[in-house]
């Protein structure tokens, strides 16, 4: 590895970290370079957010908590982690293609600081759903939980770093899609994936039967993100940074929910 490549590594970290994370981090450099570098680091960055998730869900039920309650506040974890960026990112994106305007109108909508109704409904779901998945894991074990937790955080941040392949357009000159769009290779995105892959290998540690149904969450899960990532590119254009953030939390959504159809 050249030491031009070594330093756009390091600097992806750094920028993944800063960026996808409450973590205050001083980035020397930002170009496209790093900002591919970033993308690629985000599917790492998930699992250890993952890691996190789960074992405050599963701490929760140790200390006496029912399983609900302690999923929920593990959720709300992870938003406070991330700064609520995919949230916020999953709700603009409902508010915008729920608006029925054409693609410029859309985005305007979607660039707004307020929730619409789309984005106040689509947000209870994806909570709820989350919660309540990660506390069917949690009643089987924490085990169970901080892996599924995992699966589903590094699954969420695939799901965005695919979607800044070559041939995926921005849908505006500015701004984070315009940043990270076309960044990444597919070289580099085919080790990510089989490192989330390899990921999945860790629910042996409660059962066969986990380490499956993981990879098959999270492959589902990157199968559902890029049915909405091709819809939100045939009506927006191309990517955003809200369609990247909703691109996470509908993938990890879906891998957490697969996971709890096993629990």
């Amino acid at each position: 590895m050249s030491r031009l490549s070594e330093g756009d590594t390091v600097a992806g970290l750094r920028m993944a970290v800063g960026t996808f994370t409450v973590w205050p981090v001083r980035v020397a450099r930002m170009d496209r370079a790093v900002a591919g570098r970033a993308m690629l680091w985000a599917p790492a960055l998930g699992a250890l957010l993952g890691a996190v998730i789960g074992a405050v869900a599963g701490l929760g039920t140790w200390l006496g908590w029912s399983a609900p309650l302690a999923a929920l506040l593990a959720v709300g974890t992870g938003a406070l982690l991330t700064r609520g960026l995919h949230l916020d990112g999953l709700a603009d994106l409902a508010d915008g293609l729920g608006s029925g305007r054409p693609a410029a109108e859309a985005l305007e909508v979607m660039r707004r600081s307020d929730i619409g109704p789309f984005g106040v409904l689509t947000l209870l779901v994806a909570v709820g759903a989350q919660t309540l998945a990660l506390a069917q894991l949690a009643e089987v074990s924490a085990g169970a939980a901080v892996v599924g937790a995992m699966t589903a955080g590094a699954a969420g941040r695939l799901a965005a770093t695919l979607a800044c392949l070559r041939r995926v357009p921005s849908a505006r000159p500015d701004g984070l899609g315009a940043f990270v769009a076309g960044t990444v290779g597919v070289p580099a995105a085919a080790a990510v994936c089989a490192g989330v892959l390899a990921l999945c290998a860790l629910g042996l540690i409660h059962s066969p039967g986990l380490a499956l149904v993981c990879a098959a969450g999270a492959a589902l899960g990157v199968v559902v993100a890029g049915g909405l990532l091709w819809h939100a590119v045939r009506r927006l254009g191309g990517i955003t940074g809200d369609v990247l953030g909703a691109l996470v939390e509908t993938a990890a959504t879906t891998a957490l929910l697969v996971a709890a159809a096993w629990a």
